[in-house]
């Protein structure tokens, strides 16, 4: 959601109408920000939370188990999707836009780019959707030689000029949209990477309709306190290296077993920490006492990182930029699809180990690797001249004409 609702203020202080089409599940981000909320429904992320979206998303068991997942999800996301693009659809035509920001996963828009040239702006907060020498699609997470990590972009374009060729089959639409048509229109339209280019910079090869424009939050008033017993936790270890370990919107199907992992590991090594429940992929142990360890259930990002030696998350987006913003040492414990190319940016960068994906951690795999983040002083260093590179960025006007223009 962050650079939807960051695109969306910029655009609200221009003096600009802007309706936010998200899940039913993310109404008040966008009406705590003050703008339009059109609803999305429910379903497609109750689908994410059900058993099966946590066992495809969230890594469990065998690679067998995870592809049956991955069937199962896929047999129940069909009428779901079928419910959200003519969401769009309806909205789009009652509203008639000057413009659509939009995100990969919305076809619609492709659609109506056909009609209005110029007037829809993908917006992507995950690097490698276009082709870059030497990497693979995001999709695939590999590396297979130049030759055939070209052709995972083709195998992705083709992906999704597929779909969107059947999205005008669920629209019922009398117009005949041909695969050719769809593909001129993905190559042409706007694209808007909000991610920092201290991180993924712009290829000198891409074409001037693809832009890196940095990371962008939305305003937040914080008026978050801290608790009684964290002021006291914060007090007591101010003198040590505290992490802060968060899945954020992850699930997985065994919270139990990765929380006991991990607070092993920190007990062992005597490692003061906060651990974060939020959606559910890490939970607190019942009658769970430790002076090393604080439980939080919700938690602003803006008030605790500015306290924390390093995180240990999931590897979205917004979580990897945030972490770096207020130079914390990084490792990333991926889960999905772009989760795998942050934690390889990471280490790339020199800001954190090389995170072990969340079904594959064990107590003897993880513990040296969170041994190396805390004690690896070039983590830090590098997370800390990120974040000064970070700060120096501002790209909200050339976002803004990028839209507008």
């Amino acid at each position: 959601m962050e650079p939807f609702l960051a695109v969306g203020e910029i655009l609200k202080e221009k003096g600009h109408q802007v309706i936010c089409t998200f899940p039913e599940q993310y109404r008040s981000l966008a009406e705590d920000s003050n703008m339009e909320f059109a609803s999305l429904g429910t379903k497609f992320i109750e689908m994410l939370d059900s058993d099966v979206g946590k066992a495809a998303l969230g890594g469990s068991g065998s690679r067998l188990k995870k592809i049956l997942a991955y069937i199962k999800l896929a047999g129940k996301q069909t009428e779901i999707n079928k419910e959200l693009v003519n969401k769009q659809y309806e909205l789009i035509e009652s509203e008639d836009p000057d413009r659509i920001v939009y995100n990969g996963k919305a076809t619609y828009p492709i659609i109506w780019e056909l009609d209005n040239k110029g007037k829809t702006i993908l917006v992507s907060p995950v690097p490698f959707v276009h082709y870059v020498k030497n990497h693979t699609h995001v999709a695939f997470n590999s590396n297979f030689g130049s030759l055939l990590n070209k052709l995972t972009y083709s195998l992705a374009n083709f992906g999704l000029i597929t779909t969107v060729k059947i999205t005008t089959k669920w629209l019922k639409m009398k117009r005949k949209i041909t695969r050719k048509q769809i593909k001129k229109a993905l190559l042409s339209n706007k694209v808007i990477y909000t991610i920092s280019p201290s991180l993924f910079s712009k290829p000198d090869y891409w074409d001037e309709n693809m832009k890196v424009l940095g990371y962008h939050e939305h305003n937040k008033e914080i008026n978050w306190q801290p608790t009684q017993d964290l002021m006291s936790f914060f007090k007591k270890y101010k003198n040590n290296r505290i992490l802060f370990i968060t899945f954020g919107s992850m699930t997985n199907p065994e919270p139990e077993k990765k929380t006991k992992i991990l607070i092993e590991i920190l007990e062992r090594n005597k490692i003061p920490a906060i651990i974060n429940t939020a959606a559910g992929g890490l939970s607190k142990p019942d009658k769970f006492e430790s002076r090393l360890i604080h439980f939080v259930s919700q938690i602003p990002y803006d008030g605790i990182l500015p306290k924390i030696y390093g995180v240990i998350h999931h590897g979205g987006s917004g979580t990897t930029h945030m972490a770096l913003k207020y130079g914390c040492a990084t490792m990333i414990i991926p889960h999905i699809i772009d989760q795998f190319v942050w934690n390889r940016i990471i280490y790339n960068k020199g800001a954190g180990p090389k995170g072990i994906r969340i079904n594959k951690i064990t107590t003897k795999n993880l513990e040296p690797k969170i041994l190396e983040l805390i004690n690896n002083s070039s983590f830090k260093e590098k997370a800390e001249q990120i974040a000064s590179q970070m700060e120096k960025e501002d790209f909200r006007e050339e976002l803004y004409n990028s839209i507008v223009e």
